[in-house]
């Protein structure tokens, strides 16, 4: 299975490399906004939260992630047979990395 990493990020020293990296671990990749825009500038695919979500960003890009779709994924505990049964109700996905 696929691992899922969102990465979001301010200052973007080292993220083209780290994103690299990461796919070629078989990752896919979650960002938002200027991150994401530079991943795909630099050939990297790169699946817009504002998709995932439905749900674009607010106050001036603030507000972007905090979405039960993003933390439901981050805070599923994988051993906890109620939490995947929410995941799976809501078919929502795993995060494995932030």
């Amino acid at each position: 299975m696929k691992k899922r990493a969102l990465i979001s990020v301010w200052n973007k020293t080292g993220i083209v490399e780290f994103s690299k990296a990461l796919v070629e671990r078989n990752y896919e990749i979650l960002s938002t906004g200027g991150t994401k825009a530079l991943l795909e500038k630099n050939g990297i695919g790169v699946k817009s939260v504002s998709d995932l979500t439905g749900f674009g960003s607010i106050m001036d890009g603030r507000v972007k992630t905090l979405h039960p779709k993003i933390h439901a994924g981050i805070l599923n505990k994988r051993n906890n047979k109620f939490h995947n049964q929410d995941l799976k109700k809501y078919n929502f996905k795993n995060i494995d990395l932030v």
